[in-house]
């Protein structure tokens, strides 16, 4: 076993100790749903002050409305009851270094890990990539407040989302821990 298996299974067994939480309910108990990105640095159980069983907290790379984020969106109002979402990006995202065609590129010439430096993304080695990556939007983001305006439009506008629930759109300074309101979306995302 790898030393990170052992670590999370350690970590675990301890949590196993002390667990009192199995008698949660299903739904969350504060009617609400978090999209935002799966960087480290977030906690959205601190920046936003949950436990468990609080909130639906969906993440993926930048936090995006992808297709996938707004299944889940859906399915946390209509078999859980959510009444509220929030799309939460935030500063320093990895997705703001790198465009779609980057990406595509780096994936056609090696599956290895690739490095950045103050001259862009390199791969570390050729071979062994593929072409399938010009097939998957990247999502990538060039402007961050306005990447949460257009997912919170996205979701909005989206056919299987009804206009009673309101849409907030936040940014997370990830050097001082702050919410940061982007108005434009909060106002696209009022409740009709």
């Amino acid at each position: 076993m790898s030393k990170i298996v052992n670590e999370v299974m350690l970590a675990n067994r301890e949590y196993l100790a002390h667990f009192t939480k199995g008698d949660l309910a299903m739904p969350p108990a504060r009617q609400f749903a978090i999209l935002t990105c799966m960087d480290a640095r977030l906690d959205p159980a601190k920046y936003a002050g949950l436990s468990e069983g609080d909130a639906h907290v969906i993440r993926n790379a930048g936090g995006r409305a992808s297709d996938d984020a707004i299944r889940s969106l859906v399915i946390s109002y209509k078999l859980l009851g959510t009444k509220e979402w929030f799309v939460i990006h935030h500063t320093n995202c990895g997705m703001e270094t790198f465009t779609d065609d980057i990406m595509r590129n780096l994936l056609a010439s090696s599956l290895k890990t690739a490095s950045v430096d103050e001259n862009g993304w390199h791969d570390c080695c050729e071979g062994g990539g593929s072409h399938e990556a010009k097939h998957i939007s990247w999502l990538t983001i060039s402007d961050l407040a306005q990447s949460v305006v257009e997912d919170v439009e996205r979701i909005r506008h989206h056919p299987l989302v009804p206009s009673t629930i309101p849409i907030y759109g936040y940014i997370y300074d990830v050097t001082t821990g702050g919410l940061i309101e982007v108005p434009e979306a909060t106002r696209i995302g009022r409740a009709g």
